[in-house]
């Protein structure tokens, strides 16, 4: 019990002097922030004006009576909001308070400035703040078209207070506690102390904490005598010449976090919360109004004893710092009662007020000042209090331990961390402080070079636009913050949205530059389905797997998996060859080599694109189907759950084996039809695939290729040899197909898990097939039917498919199919072996299309090193201006001037409107005024007569209002019931119909 006043309610640890806060477990991380200010809609603009020393607070010129200077720190545009964004119907969004609007998107900003998304989040999330009175009810009452509709339980809804926090909670899906603080000037700073309680109580995990004060229209406060408002405009915080303080407006909140859970989330740690103290005067005081030294000092005292602080060590304070020549001259008695306990030492404290730059922001003010105080313990930087010249006469700052800080100064040399606090006091008593100080010092995660996946999503196209313009001026802004620390939190700090985009940059220039051109993706209602095409014999090259096996251990694993299961010296051949360095010249060559080799080609492909498949799944992209292409059949039965790794690998090496066996073969892509070409193909070559609708591929001996190549060159068609020494697919293997068919007796063959495409007839492969030996038999020799296997893929409607191996030889195959249409995407895994794309990149890439089409990826596998949160460009609201008269026509300049109401003085009157509508006959005109009350009550300009009222932003009590509308407009009264239940224009439309119809105006439907 603290001595002449109740129990001081108080939080904090047991740091003692110099001690780093993170051998504290009772410490709170302040992770993120986001606050409007007098002529700010940021806390980085905010933070420049407080260095430069800028005075942000408006005067009004003119002769007023008196000669006093009304002044006030106006917000811009408060009454500007992004409806859409929150799902809000624009008319809805038009009744809340605007201090309530501003409320929730500094609430968004603050969480995607601390890495926070609440829809990935699994702890609780809980909101404490308050907010000033408001006049924002009498402004819509004194509408005249909107009056008739309004209802008093839908204005309270939408204007008290008590549902500021949770309104913030239900839009931004938040489940831990929401409460709304209300102790007038103090409200804000009370609202964190009570956020720490929360935390420290295990109520919730973060905690959203602060306040608003804006006034619509502001206010043109004139000072009188004996007032509290100075009459010269200005706001002299501790100055002789001080006349009082000057209104503001303002709103600021805080992300919150114990200390040790954001060190090992890896947030971005501001400051930290080390203790804090609410109390309140009690009788002990001349009035209601008045403050007391006591009651201040015992709030002050308690807040350093539970932090474990000795005030000796604090470098700045935050005061409270109205200007009235009263309250002043209290507060510095009051702290410094509280700092010298006694030792008599002065001057070794800074003190400011935010205020001589914003004026008084009512129950913002403390939490302002809180985040003032934070960026300079951050920064190293106390911003000057503004005005001061001389002290007040009442203020005998000599013998206090306070200097003001009139100047901007680099914070001064200490032993320990910098260390702060904010005081704030409340009309009527309730004072309030908190001690924070500078983060613990972290080792900052390992640096990874390469390329990194960057992504971007909003709401509208022109959001996303906005946001990618805002990053890339923040990188090149920035180019100290590590690029993964951007990555990853764009990756799993952000919400989800609609529209997406994504870019794979190495350096910040080459991101943003990317950024400044980069396009939309929209990823519809439902996932494409996904093929894994894996490719076959042709594409390889010497070291494709080296990046993503020196980079991702999903992929390194199933590498070594193969290797493993292989003989010793074949092992380590395909090792050499995967992890060939073009840096190591002779070793790269000879790599190159070991690739003309038939089996060690062969195991290589497959080991690249059966872990490349691992990757994938261990990045949480699953495919719907699979499709090889000959070789890559074998890792499409892998993937699909056919055949072991294992067994796949037996019958790879036991094909490579027979095909070495054989004379030397060829193979020739002739760009022919399958009909044309089986009229000219010689006896002695075979069809080894058919790729297109024009593309074929021939197999035989090498002389018989080469004969039939200059033969078609001759007549003038187009052909290329590929890249092979066997030939696959022909007549030649007739002599090894039944040796083959033991080996895969041995080999265990199970049903498909994943659908699976047969490249050797282009149906699904059946249970029946995938369990026969037979099967492998036949596609060893048979012709490969590709561009059949393509057609199923393609055939389904709007799908993606990856290529699962080097290049892009199948994906252009799919391109130049006939089915191909716009609606499909291809993908690539890795560049081909002529391109200077960076294998990492080219996988990043792809991952960052899936992402973009809409598939979820597994953020924390693809990092290979955890990485941290760092604040970054928050999202780009597109604001429209909601304010009374925003709808009707004479509302001029307004951005939704255009949507008509249904206005009471062009309809009939009640007595005939029945009448008058139940003998029109005209259908189109009854939908036409139905749907322009649907428009009037939703704020919007176009609506479709099968568009969902709840799906547009309406609700049961803009029902209500909607149920009003009908009646004044046709005459009749109708039940909310029934819009619920029919809740579009088309559906409503026979419902009311019918009662004009068959019923009186006074009936119900």
């Amino acid at each position: 019990m603290l001595p002449g006043n109740g129990p001081a309610a108080s939080v904090g640890g047991n740091l003692m002097s110099g001690m780093q806060p993170s051998d504290d477990n009772d410490a709170i991380a302040i992770i993120g922030f986001a606050g409007r200010f007098p002529r700010t809609k940021d806390v980085e603009k905010f933070w420049r004006h407080l260095l430069a020393g800028d005075e942000l607070i408006t005067r009004f010129p003119g002769d007023w009576e008196g000669g006093v200077t009304p002044a006030h720190g106006i917000t811009p545009e408060p009454e500007w909001f992004d409806a859409e964004f929150f799902d809000y119907s624009p008319a809805e969004a038009l009744l809340i308070d605007p201090q309530q609007r501003v409320f929730l998107e500094c609430c968004s900003e603050a969480l995607e400035r601390a890495g926070c998304d609440p829809a990935r989040y699994s702890g609780a999330i809980g909101v404490y703040a308050g907010t000033a009175s408001s006049s924002w009810r009498e402004l819509l009452q004194a509408d005249k078209a909107m009056a008739s509709t309004l209802r008093r339980f839908q204005l309270h809804v939408t204007n008290t207070g008590d549902f500021l926090t949770m309104r913030v909670s239900y839009k931004l899906g938040l489940k831990g506690p929401a409460i709304t603080v209300q102790t007038t000037c103090s409200t804000s700073l009370v609202a964190v102390h009570l956020a720490v309680q929360s935390l420290l109580g295990g109520e919730c995990e973060i905690a959203l904490a602060g306040g608003v004060s804006i006034q619509v229209p502001h206010p043109v406060a004139i000072p009188y005598d004996g007032g509290a408002l100075a009459f010269d405009g200005y706001c002299r915080p501790f100055d002789a010449r001080a006349q009082g303080t000057v209104t503001g407006d303002g709103a600021g909140v805080v992300v919150l976090k114990p200390l040790p859970e954001a060190i090992a989330d890896g947030d971005h740690i501001h400051a930290v919360i080390l203790g804090s103290a609410v109390n309140n005067d009690g009788s002990d005081k001349i009035g209601f109004t008045a403050t007391s030294v006591q009651g201040q000092a015992s709030a002050i005292r308690t807040a350093y004893e539970m932090a474990g602080v000795d005030t000796g060590t604090v470098g700045y304070v935050e005061a409270h710092g109205t200007a009235t020549s009263l309250g002043d001259p209290i507060e510095i008695s009051a702290l410094t009662k509280a700092f010298q306990n006694g030792s008599g030492r002065t001057g070794f404290c800074r003190i400011g007020s935010v205020k001589s730059n914003i004026g008084h922001t009512d129950t913002a003010a403390g939490v302002i000042g809180l985040i003032k105080t934070t960026l300079a313990i951050e920064h190293g930087r106390i911003p000057a209090s503004l005005h001061f010249e001389k002290p007040n006469p009442n203020i005998d700052f000599d013998s206090s331990p306070f200097v003001v800080n009139s100047e901007l100064t680099e914070w001064p040399g200490t032993d320990g961390p910098r260390r702060g606090g904010v005081n704030a006091l409340g009309l009527g008593g309730t004072n309030a402080h908190v001690v924070i100080e500078q983060a613990p010092l972290r080792d900052a995660p390992p640096d990874v070079a390469g390329p990194h996946l960057l992504v971007l999503s909003a709401r509208t196209g022109q959001a996303l636009a906005d946001s990618a313009a805002r990053l890339a001026g923040h990188l090149s802004a920035h180019p100290d913050i590590p690029l993964a620390d951007v990555a990853w939190t764009l990756q799993t700090g952000r919400r989800e949205f609609e529209c997406r985009t994504h870019v794979v940059g190495s350096s910040h220039q080459a991101a943003a530059r990317l950024l400044r051109r980069a396009g939309q993706v929209g990823t519809g209602p439902v996932l494409p389905p996904l093929t894994f095409l894996f490719s076959g014999q042709g594409g390889q090259y010497p070291g494709m797997a080296r990046e993503l096996y020196e980079r991702h251990p999903a992929f390194r694993d199933r590498i070594d998996e193969c290797i493993g299961l292989l003989e010793a010296n074949l092992g380590a051949s395909i090792r050499k060859i995967l992890l060939a360095d073009p840096g190591e010249e002779q070793a790269f060559a000879a790599a190159g080599e070991n690739l003309k080799s038939t089996d060690t080609v062969q195991l290589t492909l497959f080991a690249v694109e059966y872990s490349l498949a691992g990757l994938w799944q261990s990045w949480g992209i699953s495919p719907s189907s699979v499709l090889g292409h000959s070789l890559g059949a074998y890792a499409a039965a892998c993937t699909a759950g056919v055949l072991s790794v294992a067994g796949a690998l037996t019958l790879v090496v036991e094909r490579g084996r027979l095909l070495g066996s054989l004379p030397a073969g060829a193979m020739l892509a002739v760009f022919l039809s399958e009909a044309d070409l089986r009229s000219c193909l010689p006896a002695d070559l075979s069809l080894a695939a058919v790729n297109d609708a024009a593309q074929c591929v021939v197999s035989g001996t090498a002389d018989a290729v080469a004969e039939f190549q200059a033969d078609l060159a001759d007549r003038g068609i187009e052909s290329r040899q590929l890249r092979s020494f066997s030939a696959f697919h022909s007549h030649l293997l007739d002599a090894v197909l039944n040796e083959f068919g033991s080996q895969v007796r041995e080999v265990e063959l199970r049903a498909s898990e994943i659908p699976w495409i047969s490249d050797m007839h282009g149906r699904m492969v059946s249970p029946d097939e995938a369990r026969d030996p037979q099967y492998w038999v036949k596609h060893l020799r048979q012709t490969v039917r590709f561009a059949d296997a393509l057609s199923t893929a393609l055939d389904t409607g709007p799908g993606i498919l990856l290529e699962v191996g080097p290049g892009k030889t199948l994906t252009t195959l799919a391109r130049g199919h006939q089915a191909f249409s716009s609606e499909h995407v291809l993908l690539t895994s890795l560049p081909r072996h002529t391109e200077k794309t960076s294998a990492l990149s080219t996988v990043l890439d792809a991952a960052g299309g899936l992402w973009s089409r809409g598939f979820s990826l597994a953020w924390d596998r693809m990092q290979p090193a955890k990485r941290r949160h760092v604040p970054l460009p928050t999202y780009p609201f597109q604001r429209k201006r909601l304010a009374p008269n925003t709808f009707s026509p004479e509302a001029s300049g307004s951005p939704q001037s255009s949507v008509p109401p249904v206005r009471a003085d062009s309809e009939p009157a009640r007595s005939d409107s029945h009448q008058a509508h139940t003998a029109a006959t005209d259908m189109g005109e009854r939908e036409r005024l139905l749907a322009d009350a649907f428009r009037e009550v939703l704020g919007l300009q176009e609506i479709t007569v099968d568009a969902n009222f709840f799906d547009l932003g309406g609700d049961s009590l803009i029902a209500v209002r909607l149920a009003d509308v009908i009646g004044r407009v046709f005459g009749v009264k109708i039940l909310v019931r029934t819009i619920i239940l029919s809740p579009s224009v088309s559906e409503l439309l026979p419902h009311l119909s019918e009662l004009l119809a068959h019923l009186s105006p006074q009936d119900e439907y």
